[in-house]
């Protein structure tokens, strides 16, 4: 075999593993007892850093050794202090759950972004779209073997769940004023259920943002949510992991 040979067989192997079926995210949560997807998030637009020194390669791992579902990863770099190598480091620090490439996607391209890096599913927030390019971009994610996490805020943009998503999730937190209020989960938990039915192929509800209290998870669950994004009650600690495995042992009590 000459060099060009070597390099051609090297570079097959690479793109198989790039095409390797990524975990489910949807199937995480539906067979975990805790639903927990927890987040790594170093920076936000209305706390400034929450965690400056955060580093990508051993707190994701932590998560995973200490009880999450799935994570969830904010790439965006701007705003959230986020990159898109931060999911690189977990996977290559040895991640295996399900991971969501939390960023605004508007275009196309970041859903190549995130299928190179690792993810398993992406976010797309109703909020950013018009229901034409959500539907453009949740059918080009599952192309490229990604889940769509869709992210809805009000009770208009509910609409967007009959698009087919994987997950549909409740976000707590106005994304114009940063206000965080969980009631939200429970006012349109109904609806959304009455939207997508009950089958087997229904999207899994999950709650995002606001959520500190296991006592609250309880009772999203009674109201039909399977999974429950929590960040920044973990990361403001001094040791985020050990923060989540507190907060998974008061779940079960």
């Amino acid at each position: 075999m000459d060099i060009l040979q070597e390099i051609i067989a090297h570079k097959r192997e690479e793109v198989a593993k790039m095409q390797a079926k990524k975990p489910s995210l949807r199937e995480a949560l539906l067979q975990s007892e805790s639903g927990i997807i927890a987040e790594f998030k170093r920076k936000s637009p209305s706390k400034g850093w929450i965690k400056e020194e955060g580093r990508a390669d051993l707190i994701p791992l932590s998560y995973q050794q200490n009880g999450a579902a799935a994570l969830s990863i904010l790439t965006d770099k701007a705003y959230f202090g986020g990159h898109d190598d931060f999911i690189r480091q977990a996977r290559l620090s040895g991640v295996t759950i399900p991971i969501l490439y939390k960023n605004f996607v508007i275009d196309g391209f970041q859903l190549y972004e995130a299928a190179l890096c690792g993810a398993s599913a992406v976010l797309l927030i109703a909020a950013c779209l018009s229901v034409q390019q959500c539907s453009a971009l949740l059918e080009k994610a599952h192309a490229l073997g990604l889940e769509v996490l869709l992210e809805m805020h009000s009770e208009a943009e509910l609409e967007y769940a009959t698009l087919g998503p994987d997950l549909c999730g409740i976000n707590n937190r106005n994304l114009g004023s940063f206000v965080t209020d969980v009631e939200n989960s429970f006012r349109l938990a109904e609806r959304l259920r009455s939207m997508c039915g009950n089958g087997p192929d229904a999207p899994v509800l999950v709650s995002e943002s606001g959520i500190s209290d296991p006592a609250t998870v309880r009772a999203l669950r009674q109201a039909g949510f399977r999974g429950f994004l929590i960040g920044e009650n973990f990361m403001k600690t001094p040791d985020p992991g050990l923060a989540l495995n507190e907060f998974v042992g008061k779940l079960k009590d």
